[in-house]
């Protein structure tokens, strides 16, 4: 019988599609099967995040669940990868000895011999140059079948003083514009209808190979491949927003009118420690360049509130600025306190109450203006795609060009016909709430 090998991915999208390429890899050797319920297989790959507290306590715990299945028998080997693997190597090792094996992500070609390994006994612990991370190969796709990411580098070059994303993944290096339309192709081909792009730095992709950012080109090349109804852009840098790259928002039909664009803050003091460029002033001329460059575009940011030496002024600044934006879209973060980073050896570190009062404050405002936006849309008619039918409300779910999966609203609607996942249909919208919109199918009343 196959050695039956299941996954739980962790954390951000580019993190899902290294462990999708992982899944690839094990898949191509003809001792292993792949098991999409990960607690009824022999080995589980755990694919960690390590970016915030948050996220690695989740990762932690996630860790700790499948070491106690392995102890009640219901499976043979627990191995760790991803960045919380990367980063805290010693410690999982150290404080979490039931661990079969721990693997940075520069050693995940390599997985295929480290489940022999492990299942061996070996405890295999290698930890190869995280340069050495594969960014293109065969895939196994974790969303759902009308959906997919399209990593196009890895890395960051930015150095953000709160981030630990550089020491993790190294510098920013990308695909080239061949290898990710190859790729886009073969998702296309595969019946994928979104295309969502990610990146550590979107807005810096071929900045590395060709001497200049490419990102404008590549989206001309995904725009002209057949299948895509939807290409999303996420993760672009607010001080590479060219003309260029706007024009073709604005131009490109499969393009969505949304733009994720990480803010952080508007203080230039606070900016500055951050190691970010800017200041109210310009931030502000950013949007609104955005805004009259694309009609109707949907602007989704996240800021940090309680960053380390951040003033009661510099605070109820940033809060004016979401007030007078009224974004979207938009997250609040409470500051973390990442080792290794400049900004953790900063003065003025606040306590972590203050810290999420002051997210919290901010998500209280956020969810007033999306709660207006979206009132403002009951008796109209919108383009959802379908994402899924729960058969719990007996419902469909789906979201507007201006909802990213698993991280924005959804569109919950009736119909009496059969829909499938990916289709494209027109919603009427009844009623709505801060987050979500609900309706029917506008062909229903005719």
């Amino acid at each position: 019988m196959p050695i039956q090998v299941g996954m739980v991915s962790l954390g951000c999208p580019k993190n899902q599609v290294d462990g999708e390429i992982l899944l690839g890899l094990v898949q191509q050797d003809p001792e292993f099967e792949l098991q999409a319920d990960p607690s009824l297989c022999d080995v589980v790959l755990i694919n960690t995040c390590g970016f915030i507290d948050d996220a690695k306590q989740e990762s932690i715990d996630t860790i700790l669940e499948f070491c106690q299945l392995k102890e009640e028998g219901q499976l043979k080997c627990v191995l760790v990868t991803g960045c919380l693997a990367q980063r805290y190597k010693d410690e999982i090792r150290a404080e979490i000895p039931e661990v079969d094996g721990v693997v940075g992500i520069g050693s995940n070609s390599q997985i295929a011999q480290i489940i022999k390994d492990a299942l061996a006994g070996s405890h295999p612990q290698l930890f190869a140059s995280a340069y050495d991370l594969p960014l293109a190969g065969s895939r196994i796709l974790t969303t759902p079948s009308h959906y997919a990411y399209l990593k196009i580098s890895e890395g960051c070059s930015n150095r953000c003083t709160f981030c630990a994303i550089p020491y993790i993944r190294g510098d920013f290096r990308s695909r080239t514009i061949e290898d990710i339309v190859a790729e886009a192709k073969e998702l296309a081909a595969a019946g994928i209808k979104e295309l969502i792009v990610v990146a550590q730095d979107t807005t810096r992709y071929g900045e590395d190979l060709y001497g200049e950012p490419r990102l404008a080109d590549l989206l001309e090349e995904l725009c002209k491949i057949d299948g895509f109804v939807w290409i999303r852009l996420m993760y672009c840098y607010p001080d590479r927003i060219t003309d260029r790259l706007l024009d073709i928002i604005a131009r490109e039909e499969k393009i969505v009118k949304y733009i994720d664009i990480p803010l952080q803050h508007t203080s230039k003091e606070v900016l500055r420690r951050m190691g970010r460029k800017g200041d109210d002033a310009w931030v502000r001329q950013v949007i609104a360049l955005i805004r009259d460059r694309v009609p109707d575009v949907f602007i989704r940011t996240t800021v940090i509130a309680g960053f380390p030496g951040e003033s009661e002024q510099q605070y109820e600044q940033l809060c004016r600025f979401v007030d007078d934006m009224r974004f979207q879209r938009l997250g609040c973060f409470a500051y973390s306190q990442e080792e290794g980073t400049p900004a953790a050896k900063l003065d003025g570190q606040l306590d972590e109450e203050t810290k999420r009062h002051r997210a919290q404050h901010i998500m209280d405002k956020q969810a007033l203006i999306m709660g207006d936006y979206n009132r403002q849309m009951i008796g109209k008619t919108v383009q959802v795609m379908v994402d899924y039918f729960d058969s719990e409300d007996m419902a469909y779910v789906g979201r507007t060009q201006h909802d990213a999966p698993e991280i924005d609203g959804t569109v919950r609607f009736a119909a009496e016909c059969d829909l499938q996942n990916g289709d494209l249909v027109a919603i009427t919208v009844d009623e709505a709430d801060d987050f979500d919109l609900y309706g029917h199918l506008a062909a229903d009343d005719a």
